[in-house]
C-alpha cells in the first residue's frame, strides 16, 4: 500500500521508490541525532545483525528483534545464557545465526561496561564526533569513515563483535552521529 508520505517527497537515493517501511524509516529515524543510550543499544543490535544481509531484511524482523532481546535492555540482554541462545537460535522473528545472537549478548556487556566508564553510552559514541553531528559536504556517497574506522577500532580492542567499520559507519548514520541526508533530500542539513 503506497501512501502520500512515501510519493511527494524527495529523499536519499537509498529509499526506494514507494517503500513505506524504508520511507518511514528515513523520514522519522535515520540522521535524526540520539542520545538514548537503549537507542543506541536498539541500533547496535540491529546493525550487527544486518552484516552480509540488506537493511529491508532486518527492518522487518525489528519487532521480532524487539521482543528477542526484551526491548533492547543491555542489562536484560547481557544476562541472556545458553537456554536463551539455544531459544533464539530457533525464533523465526530474528535472523538465526549463532555467533550473531551470541555476539549480541557479549556486546551488551561491553555495552554496560562503556556507561559505567563514560556514564553513558551516549557520551562515549558522541566523543568519536567531537560532541557534535558530522554533515555530508557532497553527493559522494561513503562507507566508512575516519570516525567509523575509530570508533570500529575502540569496540574491537574492548571485544565487540559484528561490528566493522562499514557496519560503524551505518550506526552513526541511523544514530545522527553523522547525518548523511543527500543535498537533493528533504532532510537534508547544510554544513553549520
Amino acid at each position: 500500500m503506497t501512501s502520500m508520505l512515501v510519493s511527494k517527497k524527495v529523499r536519499c537515493h537509498w529509499v526506494p521508490e514507494r517503500h513505506e517501511l524504508y520511507a518511514l524509516y528515513h523520514d522519522k529515524e535515520w540522521g535524526r541525532p540520539i542520545q538514548n543510550d537503549q537507542i543506541f543499544f536498539e541500533f547496535l543490535v540491529l546493525e550487527s545483525a544486518q552484516a552480509g544481509l540488506s537493511w529491508e531484511t532486518i527492518l522487518k524482523r525489528r519487532e521480532g528483534y524487539r521482543k528477542a532481546f526484551s526491548d533492547f535492555d543491555p542489562e536484560k540482554v547481557a544476562q541472556f545464557g545458553k537456554r536463551d541462545i539455544n531459544r533464539l537460535v530457533k525464533d523465526a522473528g530474528i535472523i538465526r545465526h549463532r555467533l550473531k545472537i551470541e555476539s549480541t549478548i557479549s556486546n551488551a556487556q561491553i555495552f554496560l561496561a562503556l556507561q559505567k566508564e563514560f556514564g553513558s553510552f551516549s557520551k562515549y559514541a558522541w566523543g568519536f564526533v567531537g560532541g557534535k553531528t558530522k554533515c555530508r559536504s557532497s553527493n559522494q556517497a561513503a562507507v566508512t569513515s575516519p570516525e567509523a574506522e575509530a570508533l570500529t577500532a575502540d569496540l574491537k580492542r574492548r571485544g565487540f563483535k559484528f561490528f566493522g567499520p562499514v557496519i560503524a559507519y551505518a550506526f552513526m548514520q541511523a544514530t545522527g552521529l553523522i547525518n548523511d541526508h543527500e543535498p537533493a533530500c528533504f532532510r537534508f542539513q547544510k554544513k553549520p
